[in-house]
């Protein structure tokens, strides 16, 4: 996004091979959710390892950003940023270090300013661009209410 929010491109979407064995020890909240959307299909019927989901994405933002100078940023991003830093180191190095978490904006609107919550609409698919986008709307969300900017 640029610094108003707006969406200047998506990055590739990947879902990475897992075999059955892998994933008949999901719990019953990820067999259902991830089931329900397709992704257990996708990741069943992929090719991509780890490796090519990281080496694409880094291709992609190469083109889009400068190594080291974009913070991390989303929904509670501490458990993306730790899956990185052990399947994808390459792609957690080229993030700045630090995560900009709209979980943590939440948490304190929650406290400060409850009435903010209540415009809040949230799907919650739990397919990543989905869900970046919706990080991005929950985010001009609190600019706009929170922030009272734009």
């Amino acid at each position: 996004t640029d610094s108003h929010l707006c969406i200047l491109a998506e990055g590739p979407v990947v879902a990475i091979h897992h075999p059955e064995a892998v994933l008949e020890r999901m719990d019953e909240w990820n067999r259902t959710t991830h089931g329900g959307s397709g992704l257990l299909e996708r990741v069943r019927r992929s090719e991509d390892t780890v490796r090519d989901a990281e080496r694409v994405t880094l291709d992609f933002l190469a083109v889009h950003a400068v190594p080291g100078a974009s913070p991390m940023c989303g929904n509670s991003i501490c458990q993306d940023r730790r899956f990185l830093a052990r399947e994808m180191p390459d792609l957690e190095k080229f993030f700045h270090y630090r995560n900009l978490d709209v979980s943590t904006i939440k948490e304190l609107a929650r406290r400060w300013a409850p009435d903010v919550l209540a415009g809040l609409k949230k799907t919650s698919q739990h397919l990543a661009l989905a869900d970046i986008r919706e990080s991005i709307e929950e985010l001009e969300h609190y600019r706009r209410t929170l922030f009272r900017v734009g």
